[in-house]
């Protein structure tokens, strides 16, 4: 069963039409970027996720932004061909329209990275390798760390852990086996934005990081 990220439980799961939906890259070494919406601890349904249509056009990039990369459109993912070393980065504000929560409209901004070769964030919310390759990562905001952040893994075989950052907002991934790690956490924004094109009074930032053991 999948464990659902904190601010899912407290904000979404009556509002959001995908409560514990993420966007999230798979990248083998240098080669090709696939990404996914979708529910990264199940298997991926026959044609993608039923709210796959939703990912249309993000901006996926190495180190700037500026400078995104093509993408090609499968059945079930976005397709990328970076063609440098590096991190692929992803980032989309208009995958679900706002929703109406007590707090007034809220609105959802999704970031992916693929890979541990750079202890740097370029996105707004990150979970950032203390160096080339570590084991150890920081989750920062706007790059500052956010102590307390519960970081959702998941391991190759599909076993699951929430771990709580310590007041660097700093985690430690066990070694829990080969093959492809995905790590998810959520941070709420009590300050107005824009997502897909509308106006809203918070925000809730979802970032996913993946890599290869």
């Amino acid at each position: 069963m999948r464990i659902a990220l904190p601010f899912v439980i407290a904000a979404l799961a009556f509002a959001m039409p995908a409560a514990a939906h993420e966007v999230w890259v798979e990248r083998d070494g240098q080669g090709t970027a696939r990404i996914y919406l979708g529910e990264p601890a199940l298997p991926i349904p026959d044609g993608g996720d039923p709210e796959w249509h939703r990912l249309k056009q993000p901006v996926v990039f190495l180190s700037d932004p500026a400078r995104p990369l093509a993408t090609t459109r499968h059945a079930d993912h976005l397709e990328a061909v970076p063609g440098d070393a590096g991190d692929v980065r992803v980032r989309d504000d208009s995958i679900f329209d706002p929703w109406k929560t007590d707090a007034g409209m809220t609105g959802a901004i999704f970031y992916a990275r693929a890979g541990r070769a750079e202890s740097e964030a370029k996105l707004d919310l990150e979970l950032v390798p203390v160096s080339a390759g570590a084991d150890a990562f920081t989750v920062q905001f706007r790059g500052r760390p956010v102590p307390g952040a519960a970081v959702n893994v998941i391991t190759p075989d599909r076993w699951q852990k929430s771990f709580t950052a310590d007041t660097d907002g700093r985690i430690v991934v066990p070694d829990l086996g080969a093959g492809r790690y995905i790590l998810g956490v959520s941070h709420s924004e009590s300050a107005p934005g824009t997502v897909a094109g509308k106006q809203v009074d918070r925000l809730e930032h979802i970032s996913t990081l993946t890599f290869v053991r």
